[in-house]
């Protein structure tokens, strides 16, 4: 005879040998009693959780005849009846399994669909079970959703999904609900040990729960881990073999992890790691047992333990004083996120090393007054004062042979009491300036300039855009500088120009704007000179301010037009925001 499995063999047959699922049991046991009882079901849940068991325990009460032949509608199914084992052995003709995932087209739904006409053959009730149901295809729900809602009386439907959240609303609101929920680990232990003890296999307390928390919430991966359990240990279920079979680590790694890093002792850590890594045990099972550690150690230090003869909870104690609960979470934190780390590293040990040094700079910063000590940065150098700054020797511009152009960059506050230039240089100072400086005496503020420089300064400018004289960096100068002074000197005149934007105080382009304003004619200065600091009147804000009085006279109008201030009245219309643009009549396009 062969072999059959444990989660075959102790399948439940009945409500009362379901576990883990109380409130699903007590509903269809109170519905079956009363009979009251829906046209469609569904059963929603993680795998191995019971949703086709409770499918086919529902199809026994309802079809059940009881062991003299003379039974009714029940919740405690006989198993004894031919209905009850027609079920069990999967050939009752009445009760129908359809497996969504490789039936899940409108012709399968179709062909199911074409046997609701027909009144049961043996049975009392038809029932459809879908399994997987999610999986079927928009035109097969389409197809099942009228029969779904009116069946005849003697057709019920039963379906099971893993993902309800596939499943279309208008399918949900036809169906009644039940959520099967993932076994608890004490939950699976307690079934395992009752499975084992008939089995007559002796079985350690610590791999069962091994078992139970790999199983993660599903009886059915319970009990076929117990399988390969008792295959790999010829029989016997013993921790420290069960604990090799799953690749888990032992708490005692863990333990000495905790301890390391409780003691900022990262030499320490390192070592740890390289050990399991020869050990050949799991980095994500490193993780994953730490965060177990760590989540009794937060409950220790938050309520403490009264079982001290535990050997265990003792040690976790320990553990508990010597880690802050504050590093504790963020230690809890670290493990939990890091999991998903390790499949992004080359190596998932150095991912595993990485995650758990990730503490220590935070020790580090805690045991140093809650801040981490800054990184010493090299002392900039005094900015020159202006007579000892040392000149960038550029050549005299091409253009002119004779006349002498000297352009000196330099901050604001140094131009005080500074000679003019005589030799024919681009000077810059050694050191970048400031980039607010604060404006020396020598030039006045910006709002106390006259206005005649920038009306003769925005000619200028006009004059340079209109024939293309400039470009780039040297037409951004000409547009956000302001003419803060003209000098006059003994071989010509030196302009002044303020502007606020560093990167505008540049040496090649102010001498190529000297150039372009020389190539202008007569009027134009011998030198310029740059200087950072408030800029109130360039021509860029010029252009601005005259499109902006453009913009609010084109509104006036607007809103001052008669036909639109009757549509405002009467019927509330308004003026969407932007959608005024000037016009311009001599370019004949909006401005």
């Amino acid at each position: 005879m062969s072999y059959l499995v444990l989660a075959r063999k102790y399948r439940p047959s009945n409500f009362s040998q379901m576990v883990g699922q109380t409130h699903v049991v007590q509903a269809l046991g109170n519905a079956l009693q009363s009979q009251r009882l829906h046209h469609a079901y569904l059963f929603t849940g993680t795998r191995g959780v019971g949703k086709t068991t409770v499918s086919r325990i529902l199809a026994k009460s309802l079809n059940c005849l009881g062991s003299d032949g003379q039974g009714g509608i029940t919740a405690e199914p006989c198993g004894l009846c031919e209905a009850c084992r027609d079920i069990d052995a999967g050939r009752f003709v009445d009760y129908t399994e359809l497996d969504a995932a490789s039936n899940r087209g409108v012709d399968e739904i179709a062909q199911l669909l074409e046997q609701a006409v027909y009144k049961p053959v043996v049975g009392r009730f038809k029932v459809f079970m879908i399994d997987e149901v999610h999986m079927l295809t928009n035109t097969a729900f389409n197809a099942m959703l009228k029969t779904l809602e009116e069946p005849p009386d003697y057709l019920k439907f039963v379906l099971a999904t893993t993902d309800p959240q596939k499943v279309p609303a208008t399918v949900l609101s036809r169906c009644l609900q039940f959520n099967l929920r993932p076994m608890a680990p004490q939950t699976i232990v307690e079934h395992l040990s009752e499975v084992l003890q008939r089995e007559q296999i002796e079985a350690d307390a610590g791999a069962l729960r091994l078992l139970s928390r790999a199983a993660r919430g599903s009886m059915r991966d319970a009990l076929s881990l117990t399988d390969q359990a008792i295959a790999y240990g010829a029989g016997r279920l013993e921790e420290a073999l069960v604990r090799q079979m799953l690749g888990t680590v032992e708490h005692g790694h863990v333990y000495a992890l905790i301890e390391a890093l409780a003691g900022g002792d990262g030499r320490q850590v390192v070592e740890l790691c390289e050990a399991l890594r020869l050990q050949g045990l799991s980095a994500a099972s490193t993780l994953e047992e730490m965060t177990l550690v760590l989540q009794r150690m937060a409950v220790l230090q938050v309520v403490g333990g009264d079982d001290e003869a535990d050997p265990e909870l003792v040690r976790l104690a320990a553990l508990a004083q010597a880690l802050p609960a504050d590093e504790t979470q963020l230690l809890y934190s670290l493990c939990l996120h890091g999991r998903a780390e390790l499949g992004l590293a080359p190596d998932e040990y150095a991912a595993l090393t990485m995650v758990l040094l990730r503490l220590l700079p935070f020790k580090q910063s805690a045991a140093q007054g809650g801040a981490v000590a800054p990184l010493k940065k090299p002392q900039a150098e005094p900015a020159p004062q202006p007579a000892k700054a040392a000149a960038l020797q550029m050549p005299a511009p091409a253009t002119s042979s004779t006349a002498t152009t000297a352009v000196r960059l330099q901050p604001l506050e140094a131009r005080a009491g500074s000679p003019a230039p005589t030799s024919s240089s681009v000077q810059t100072p050694s050191a970048v300036p400031s980039r607010s400086p604060v404006p020396a005496s020598a030039d006045p503020p910006a709002g106390e300039l006259p206005p005649e420089l920038g009306l003769i300064w925005g000619g200028w400018v006009q004059r340079l855009l209109a024939g293309d004289h400039v470009a780039g960096l040297v037409r951004e100068l000409a547009l956000q500088s302001q003419l803060v002074s003209q000098e006059a000197l003994a071989d010509g005149a030196a302009w002044t120009l303020r502007v606020e934007q560093q990167a505008l105080q540049h040496a090649g382009a102010c001498d190529q704007l000297l150039q372009a304003l020389r190539g202008l004619g007569e009027g134009a200065p011998e030198r310029l000179l740059l200087t950072l600091g408030p800029v109130s009147d360039s021509q860029a804000l010029r252009v601005a301010a005259a499109q902006a009085e453009r913009q609010r006279q084109a509104e006036q109008i607007i809103e001052g037009d008669p036909f639109v201030q009757d549509m405002v009245r009467q019927w509330g219309a308004r003026v969407v925001p932007g959608s005024v643009k000037p016009w311009s009549a001599a370019s004949g396009k909006t401005v």
